[in-house]
């Protein structure tokens, strides 16, 4: 593949297990194959085991926010708005590093979930993927991507959950889950 061949945008969803997961096997393939690479976290604490190891890649860059300590129901407004903030800055940065540097592949993984929590302005990335340079390769992941986006994307994967342990009360797993 050429680096002139770039430029499609990716939606992993659904509410299975390996929306993330799927975005790092491309995050570490495209590492694999010289391509630079920008991996921005929302609602995640950023201290995701999987981000230990995309550090160590070549050409990655991992960007994690403001780690989120609570789910979005137990926020109050005031905290709602500071994510809003928050989310709408590291976009902002998104958009500064895409134009300033090199990058060949940006994901946003769980921008899809902070749209539908409402701590995060869809707008802002349906902006981003307008305005990004041709060849920049995106991959949103998250629960339930609005039509809007799915219209955009060129790729949509869903990843759906037809048994999980949780649902027995065994609860994520550090190595496995995060």
């Amino acid at each position: 593949m050429k680096k002139n061949e770039l430029g499609l945008v990716h939606i992993y969803c659904g509410d299975g297990k390996g929306k993330t997961t799927c975005s790092v096997g491309l995050t570490v393939r495209a590492s694999g194959y010289g391509l630079h690479v920008l991996f921005m976290q929302f609602l995640k604490s950023g201290d995701s085991s999987e981000l230990n190891v995309l550090r160590t890649l070549p050409g990655v860059e991992v960007v994690t926010g403001k780690p989120i300590k609570k789910f979005s129901f137990q926020m109050t407004e005031e905290e709602k708005q500071e994510t809003r903030d928050a989310s709408a800055a590291e976009i902002k940065e998104a958009e500064r590093l895409v134009n300033a540097d090199h990058y060949d592949l940006v994901v946003f993984d769980e921008c899809l979930g902070a749209i539908e929590a409402g701590l995060m302005d869809e707008q802002v990335i349906i902006d981003f993927l307008n305005n990004r340079p041709d060849q920049l390769e995106v991959v949103l992941t998250g629960r339930n991507p609005s039509e809007k986006l799915m219209d955009i994307a060129d790729y949509v994967s869903r990843i759906d959950k037809v048994k999980h342990p949780y649902d027995k009360g065994v609860p994520a797993r550090e190595g496995i889950e995060y």
